[in-house]
């Protein structure tokens, strides 16, 4: 259960998205219905409580963490619609609900994604802050989403997806570290980033950060094998039918849940210097790990 504040964060951040979407009234109409759905359907709403609790450590002002929080939540959204489609990981339900491409069309989910990543960046583009801040944080979430970071990941990770090759640890841990760690990490830092925070200090959440996004993938990895499509709200076992590395498939469930409680150590460890400030994040970080444990 959330707290009060990640509870006040997570409202925020869905009335924020609700401002930034297209109105379903508008033209195109079936494009605008589409990025709604990709986006306002549920979600744990983990990247923008992320902004928000990484901003509180230097006081600042949600509404300054608004658009960042936006931003980063409609990147993952354009991540999820085109990661569903038929030539990635062709899957039919998200959150509980049809993928965009099954609910609307193929041509629509493409169109949708596209729309969703180019209005992040628009909405970003207005953060209320001054111009360095504004330009890092848009630096911050593009290489964060591009060939450094989350496509480059999911190039990856399809390229080892049923090719009969098995991955290492070190190689999967480098895979998930792009496609899902590099938007957690951009996440934590543009909270940071607003509250004009120090290098110790930035080094010290993206150590943070690279904790939480591998645990966040291993505990996703153990869910695929033990949880159910209700529960997960999305298909469960796809991993093992389409023959992909997963660290429960390289070694085991017991080292999976093993590799969790370091990596929980690690998130502990980076917050330190931070004390009772960082509760948010700490909070983040136990949710990550024992969801649905």
């Amino acid at each position: 259960m959330l707290d009060g504040s990640l509870r006040d964060w997570r409202e925020r951040a869905d009335a924020a998205l609700a401002r930034a979407l297209p109105s379903p009234e508008d033209e195109p109409r079936l494009l605008h219905m589409a990025m709604r759905h990709a986006v306002l359907l549920g979600g744990k709403r983990m990247r923008p409580l992320l902004v928000h609790a990484s901003g509180a450590l230097f006081e600042v002002a949600p509404s300054v963490l608004d658009a960042p929080a936006t931003a980063v939540e409609l990147i993952h959204a354009y991540s999820l619609v085109h990661d569903d489609l038929p030539a990635m990981d062709d899957d039919e339900l998200r959150r509980g609900q049809p993928t965009v491409h099954v609910a609307f069309d193929e041509a629509t989910a493409i169109l949708a994604g596209d729309a969703l990543q180019s209005l992040a960046f628009a909405v970003l583009a207005d953060t209320d802050s001054n111009d360095r801040i504004r330009v890092a944080l848009l630096r911050t979430l593009a290489e964060a989403a591009g060939v450094a970071g989350m496509c480059g990941g999911q190039a990856l990770d399809i390229d080892a997806t049923g090719s009969g090759v098995r991955l290492d640890v070190a190689a999967l841990e480098r895979v998930h570290a792009l496609k899902t760690g590099a938007l957690i990490r951009a996440a934590v830092r543009m909270g940071a980033l607003c509250g004009d925070a120090d290098p110790a200090s930035l080094d010290a959440l993206d150590r943070y950060a690279r904790a939480l996004g591998l645990a966040f993938q291993v505990r996703d990895d153990i869910l695929d094998v033990e949880g159910d499509s209700q529960t997960l709200g999305k298909t469960a076992g796809k991993d093992a039918a389409q023959d992909k590395s997963t660290f429960p498939a390289l070694i085991g469930l017991d080292a999976s849940r093993a590799r969790l409680d370091e990596l929980a150590q690690a998130m502990s460890e980076a917050l330190e210097p931070f004390g009772e400030r960082a509760h948010a994040l700490r909070a983040l970080g136990r949710m990550a790990i024992e969801r649905d444990r």
